[in-house]
């Protein structure tokens, strides 16, 4: 007489594969319909500690920002859509000019923005940063 073991009727498993397959198919969809977008940046020239080269002052057009929000081009205070006529004459005098920005700390970091964009549109090839005489970090 053989005893039977009784063994509980097919213990139960949980297939997951159909669940794995759901989710990669989720992650492609989520991948595939995510729009990566591109921002759009201003190239600077930012200073560095490094020894400069020295340029002379006809070689450069200097854009003053003070504090206040005042822009000054060439010695002149000008307003921010007239930035881009007065570097034009200025670069058509001087073609290899080099435009250069001069911003305190604590001008406004939008008006420097735009001040840049007005020299670019302009046709200034180089737009360079650069501090104040007496300012450190």
């Amino acid at each position: 007489m053989r005893r039977r073991v009784h063994r509980e009727a097919d213990e139960a498993e949980i297939n997951i594969t159909p669940m794995l397959d759901i989710v990669f198919i989720m992650l492609i969809f989520f991948i595939v319909t995510t729009s990566f977008v591109k921002e759009i940046g201003v190239d600077v020239n930012r200073p560095s500690n490094a020894p400069t080269e020295i340029k002379e002052e006809s070689e450069v057009v200097s854009i003053r920002i003070t504090p206040d929000g005042t822009i000054v081009v060439e010695d002149r205070p000008v307003d921010i859509r007239a930035v881009q006529a007065n570097v034009q004459s200025s670069l058509a005098l001087r073609p290899e000019a080099t435009v250069v920005v001069i911003a305190s700390r604590e001008s406004d970091a939008g008006i420097l923005v735009r001040v840049i964009d007005q020299a670019r549109l302009a046709g200034a090839q180089q737009v360079s940063l650069a501090a104040p005489g007496g300012e450190s970090r």
